[in-house]
C-alpha cells in the first residue's frame, strides 16, 4: 500500500521512515491524544510531509534549465565520496555504495529544487525597520536575558582512579599555587582535571551548571577566586571574570535576529502557498503497488 502521487508511486516504508524522523518533533502535540489517534495523526502528517516533498521535487525537475556541471560534479564528491575510483571502492560504486547514476540523479534533483527554491524566495521583500521594531514589541519576552556569568574553574574529579582524599590533596596544592601569585589560567591548564583553555567556562546562565556550582560562582565579585568548594563531580576552584545583568535585550542587539525570523516565516509562507497551489492541480491517491502507476 502507498501513494501514487501524479502517476509516481510511493510506498509505505517511505511514510513510515517520515513518521519516525517527524515524531520527535511533534511528541509534545501527540501525547495530549489517545494512542490510537496519535499514531493515526502522526500517520497523517507524515503523509502530507511526503507528498509535498514529492511534489516540490516534480516540479522542480520539470525546469530542464541544464545545471552547472561543475557543481553536479563538486556535490557528487561531497555527498557521495570517490564515487568511481576503482583504488578506493568497486568500480561503479561510490564508497556509499550507491551506483553513480543514481548518485546523479539523486544531486540533480536536489540542486534543481534548490533553484527552485531559490528563485520562490526572490520575491520575499526584506523587513522593514517598522516591522522589525513592532515584532520586537509585541514578542518582548522572548528576548529577556537571565543573569549570566563568565567564569573559569580547576577542577579535581573524585573517581576510583582518584579518591576523596587524593582529590581533596590536589585540589589544595592548585588554591596554594594561587596563592603565590600564579595565574589562574596557568594553574589551571597544569592542574585541572579539565585542562585546556586555562580552565574557561565561557558565558552561562543559573541551572547549565551543578546548583553547588551556581551557588558559589554567582554570588562571587568580578576577579574574585572561591575557595576550594565540593560538587557530585568532586573539588573546584573558581574565578569570576565578568556578569552581564538580566532583563530585556536593546533592539539593536537582536534586530538582525528578527530580520532573519521574519524572513524565514515570509519563506515559509511563500513555500506553502506554491504547494497549495501544486496540491490543487495534482492527482494524489491511494494505490497498493506500483503496478498502479501503470498506464
Amino acid at each position: 500500500m502507498g501513494l501514487l502521487i501524479n502517476g509516481e508511486f510511493v510506498g509505505d516504508d517511505a511514510i513510515r521512515q517520515e513518521a519516525a524522523s517527524l515524531r520527535p518533533r511533534v511528541q509534545e502535540e501527540l501525547e495530549q491524544l489517545d494512542p490510537i489517534a496519535a499514531q493515526m495523526q502522526l500517520w497523517e502528517w507524515a503523509q502530507d510531509a511526503v507528498v509535498e516533498r514529492v511534489l516540490l521535487r516534480q516540479a522542480a525537475m520539470a525546469d530542464t534549465e541544464p545545471l552547472d556541471e561543475e557543481v553536479v560534479q563538486r556535490t557528487i564528491s561531497h555527498m557521495f565520496p570517490l564515487a568511481g575510483d576503482p583504488e578506493s571502492c568497486e568500480p561503479g560504486v561510490t564508497r556509499a555504495g550507491v551506483d553513480p547514476a543514481e548518485a546523479r540523479r539523486e544531486v540533480e534533483a536536489r540542486l534543481r529544487v534548490d533553484r527552485l527554491l531559490d528563485r520562490l524566495f526572490t520575491s520575499a521583500s526584506r523587513p522593514k525597520p517598522k516591522e522589525c521594531l513592532e515584532f520586537y514589541k509585541r514578542h518582548s519576552d522572548h528576548f529577556r536575558r537571565p543573569p549570566m556569568v563568565q567564569a573559569s574553574h580547576i577542577v579535581k574529579n573524585v573517581t576510583q582512579a582518584s579518591d576523596e582524599p587524593a582529590a581533596l590533596e590536589a585540589i589544595e596544592r592548585a588554591r596554594q599555587a594561587l596563592g603565590q601569585g600564579r595565574s589562574f589560567a596557568e594553574v589551571a591548564d597544569e592542574c585541572s582535571d579539565c585542562a585546556g583553555q586555562g580552565g574557561m567556562l565561557g558565558w552561562f546562565t543559573r541551572g547549565q551548571m551543578v546548583e553547588e556550582f551556581d551557588e558559589i560562582v554567582f554570588n562571587l565579585q568580578r576577579g574574585e577566586i572561591s575557595p576550594v568548594f565540593r560538587t557530585e563531580f568532586g573539588y573546584h576552584i573558581a574565578q569570576l571574570h565578568d556578569r552581564k545583568p538580566g532583563g530585556l535585550l536593546p533592539f539593536d542587539e537582536v534586530r538582525e535576529e528578527i530580520e532573519q525570523e521574519l524572513m524565514r516565516a515570509r519563506r515559509e509562507e511563500i513555500v506553502a502557498g506554491f504547494l497549495e497551489n501544486l496540491r490543487v492541480k495534482s492527482d494524489v491517491r491511494k494505490a497498493k503497488s506500483p503496478a498502479a502507476a501503470a498506464p
